[in-house]
């Protein structure tokens, strides 16, 4: 074992402020850490190409991505977990049936099953990315499908749940819910980033604000919750930082010992 650290790091209210920009503290923090030789890694939700400019920004090519479904390494795919097509075909015209539209995602694009509905535009908007959903109701066909996005008030995705147990619903928006392959999650996918890395267990970290990174921040030796983080993800890290608007990755990291 070397005395290398791993840093994993969610974006949204983590790396991206409350603007969806990138904090200068962040960025310096990131950029000391690996001119001390530790090890940058993205831990989001987000497909790859909704990250991809952050990346060059940031000059980062590893990264947990998908809530832990698709992992790469210095460039390198290492581990892939799709959603089973069959229950999701199932899902999607169940879906279809309420009104409610669902969004195909692979780690090259997005296609939407109906041509427009505003449950979509308006949760779509909030990411503030360049990509929006073109429509192609059979997108899943011939391809690896690692994320869906189901459109639907809150509460309403209980039926879901309760009928499509091949699945994980994780709510991200008032209006949107991240369908997952049961049983993913971002700890899984760090776990199999880990089996690649020669590093101990006290020298991972991980920051994040969201209930996707709770597992996240349980699982390893030290995980940071961001100021702005929800209540119960606090509750599940062992180190809590400054706000995202308050410089909290670069104080985070600084009160660590990380730079």
């Amino acid at each position: 074992m070397n005395n290398q650290k791993v840093i994993f790091v969610d974006i949204d209210g983590t790396i991206l402020n409350s603007d969806k920009e990138i904090p200068k503290s962040t960025i310096e923090a990131i950029q000391e850490a690996k001119h001390k030789g530790h090890h940058v890694i993205i831990a989001t939700g987000r497909a790859p190409f909704m990250f991809a400019d952050l990346r060059e920004e940031l000059e980062l090519d590893s990264y947990v991505s998908y809530n832990g479904q698709y992992v790469v390494l210095n460039g390198e795919v290492i581990f892939t977990n799709p959603l089973k097509i069959d229950s999701l075909i199932e899902l999607t015209d169940d879906a279809l049936h309420h009104n409610h539209p669902v969004v195909f995602m692979d780690h090259e694009d997005m296609k939407a099953n109906i041509p427009e509905h505003p449950f979509i535009e308006e949760s779509i908007r909030t990411l503030k990315i360049d990509y929006f959903p073109s429509h192609d109701p059979y997108y899943y066909k011939d391809r690896d499908l690692y994320q869906t996005l189901l459109f639907c008030e809150e509460g309403e995705e209980a039926r879901y749940e309760e009928k499509y147990t091949d699945f994980d619903f994780i709510r991200w928006h008032p209006l949107s819910v991240d369908v997952l392959p049961k049983g993913g999650s971002k700890s899984v996918g760090i776990q199999k980033m880990l089996t690649h890395l020669d590093v101990s267990s006290e020298n991972i970290y991980a920051f994040g604000d969201g209930l996707n990174d709770i597992e996240m921040l349980t699982d390893v030796e030290h995980g940071v919750a961001m100021g702005n983080a929800l209540t119960e993800v606090k509750a599940a890290a062992r180190h809590v930082t400054r706000s995202v608007d308050d410089d909290g990755i670069y104080h985070g990291m600084k009160k660590l010992g990380i730079i």
